[in-house]
């Protein structure tokens, strides 16, 4: 199989994100030869630009905010000049999450349709028992969700299916809806 583009994310509830939402957009990533590879985290973003570029391979990366500084680096290291800011990691197919992507599918959602999705998967009492718990209590629900989804074993990757699965089409957040275009946009033969 030929692949034209790689994709860099920072863990496999990124990697279900972008995997979700193509399917959603009626794309087989594998088939269209767009692999998306979980890095282990940011700071191992340097091995994998350097691993992936190949002539006619695109990458590409989705990152969390406080971890940008990894992507610009390692495309420099690669050997790219990144203008600055996030426009400059975008104009090399690299977005950013802010502050992550949980934060950014919650805020495109909004929670009660995040509830919602808890509740249809029978998560809601235990989320709000959490909730409820002295550390937790008069936090931010938009925390209190991520330390919940953070916490139960393998449930940040169940919900971030589920969570972009729950999206209205015209509600992606920006970082992944960019992220996806930028791959699946076919090179120009000139």
């Amino acid at each position: 199989m030929h692949i034209g583009a790689v994709v860099l994310v920072e863990g496999g509830s990124d990697r279900n994100a972008v995997l979700a939402l193509a399917s959603r957009r009626g794309h087989d990533l594998d088939a269209e030869g767009v692999q998306v590879v979980v890095t282990g985290g940011a700071t191992n973003m340097a091995r994998f630009v350097a691993r992936s570029a190949a002539p006619g391979v695109r990458v590409a990366g989705l990152v969390d905010a406080p971890e940008e500084r990894y992507a610009r680096g390692a495309l420099t290291r690669a050997g790219l000049v990144v203008p600055p800011g996030r426009e400059g990691l975008a104009a090399q197919g690299f977005f950013v999450c802010d502050p992550d992507l949980e934060h950014e599918l919650v805020r495109a959602l909004g929670m009660p349709a995040v509830e919602e999705v808890l509740r249809t998967r029978g998560d809601l009492a235990r989320f709000r028992t959490m909730q409820n718990q002295p550390a937790q209590r008069g936090r931010d629900p938009v925390a209190q969700l991520c330390r919940f989804l953070g916490a139960g074993s393998g449930r940040k990757h169940v919900y971030a299916t589920a969570l972009v699965e729950a999206l209205d089409p015209g509600a992606v957040p920006v970082p992944l809806d960019a992220l996806l275009d930028h791959v699946l946009r076919r090179p120009s033969r000139g």
